[in-house]
């Protein structure tokens, strides 16, 4: 039996982008910071003249992914983290935008075959979602995690694949 898992430690080689929605910048902003701040930590060139990431901003989580398949389509980058927060109103527009997003983003991790870490907050208060985005936690460390991991894993597949 093989077991095969990603590693944190080495960033070296990796390539990753983050999309960001602009819509509730106060708590997506404070994600990207998490994100950048673990990719740091862990290795990953996060300046301004990295070639090793790239962060396009869109206007809101509805957005995500369009702007996340066309940076997979560019077969550039390892992973992608997606960054939004969607926060319920009174409306139905909430769950409309939850469904479509999701699903978007899903898709295009399926299509590409490139890990997209969903960091798509989507919360009940803007309390909550800022509790979520530093308050208490920043769940932006978390997603960049994810995405080291998941750039470690696939590379590992890919070996285990060529050498099965």
């Amino acid at each position: 039996m093989a077991t095969i898992e990603g590693r944190f430690t080495d960033a070296s080689g990796i390539r990753i982008a983050i999309v960001v929605a602009r819509f509730n910048d106060l708590v997506t902003n404070k994600l990207l910071s998490g994100c950048l701040d673990c990719l740091s930590r862990h290795g990953l060139d996060t300046s301004e003249e990295s070639s090793q990431l790239d962060i396009a901003w869109v206007p809101g989580s509805f957005e995500l992914s369009v702007a996340t398949q066309a940076l997979a389509r560019t077969r550039k980058y390892q992973v992608i983290v997606t960054l939004g927060a969607v926060i319920r109103g009174d409306t139905p527009h909430f769950d409309v935008v939850v469904s479509e997003t999701s699903k978007g983003i899903a898709s295009v991790s399926r299509e590409t075959g490139i890990p997209v870490i969903f960091g798509v907050l989507t919360t009940d208060s803007m309390q909550q979602a800022l509790e979520r985005a530093g308050i208490k936690s920043n769940l932006g460390w978390n997603y960049g995690l994810h995405a080291l991991e998941m750039a470690s894993l696939m590379g590992k597949l890919d070996e285990a694949t060529l050498t099965s």
